[in-house]
């Protein structure tokens, strides 16, 4: 059996470690945050004491049973349920995804529990060093990294003659790609409605663009909005 004051050292040591990470998500506004890591964290390590306890518990009670018993095995059905846990916090709205590294910062807690729960401390604190590391460090790195924006261009203009290689023509000269183009007439009007889905890697450009394009005579209205499709 562990001893009661290994079993204290370890419960603390996972509270201390999850909430230092969940910390970090709270600090950021996510949901699973400062009480959930840690509650995360500290179940986890439970579960691996429990783990260990009732394999020397059965050893205990009679040396001479040979029961093929694995520790790890109530510890492999944590990890499962960590991960639907890990899945509440994922949201989808439009094109962008939110809750990943949430999600991945929860699946990571849990490790660093039962490793914890193991009596494994140094690995389990070197691993918390890294997580803290791509958490706080990394992000700001992630925020000088260039990714691609993509937005839905809404146009309405009045029937002319080559509007639409234009329009395409102003974004060509702001480095702007154009992945699909919807086109709506209004008949009661006689305007056509142009969805352009566009991509770019420059978000100071969209104020640029919409200035622009607001200035041409044959646009009548204009909208950018989120991206709502997955085609990319």
């Amino acid at each position: 059996m562990i001893p009661i004051q290994e079993t204290i050292i370890r419960l603390l040591l996972g509270a201390v470690i999850g909430g230092i990470v969940g910390f970090e998500r709270e600090v950021h506004g996510r949901a699973a945050g400062f009480r959930t890591q840690l509650i995360v964290c500290v179940a986890s390590v439970l579960i691996m004491i429990v783990s260990e306890n009732y394999y020397f518990y059965i050893q205990r009670i009679d040396p001479a049973i040979r029961l093929q018993i694995d520790p790890a095995r109530i510890a492999a059905g944590a990890l499962i349920g960590i991960g639907f846990l890990g899945s509440g916090v994922i949201v989808k709205s439009g094109f962008a995804i939110r809750g990943l590294t949430t999600a991945a910062s929860i699946w990571i807690v849990s490790a660093i529990g039962l490793a914890i729960g193991a009596g494994l401390y140094l690995e389990g604190i070197i691993t918390t060093g890294i997580t803290i590391i791509a958490l706080v460090l990394l992000r700001k790195v992630e925020k000088n990294i260039k990714t691609l924006i993509y937005k839905t261009i809404t146009i309405s203009t009045l029937i002319s003659e080559n509007t639409e290689e234009k329009i395409i023509s102003v974004f060509s000269d702001y480095g702007i790609y154009v992945h699909s183009i919807d086109y709506e007439k209004n008949q009661s009007t006689g305007e056509l409605i142009y969805d352009f889905y566009i991509a770019t890697r420059n978000k100071n450009v969209l104020k640029e663009i919409f200035s622009t394009l607001s200035s041409l005579e044959f646009i009548k209205k204009i909208r950018i909005s989120s991206y709502k499709s997955n085609i990319f």
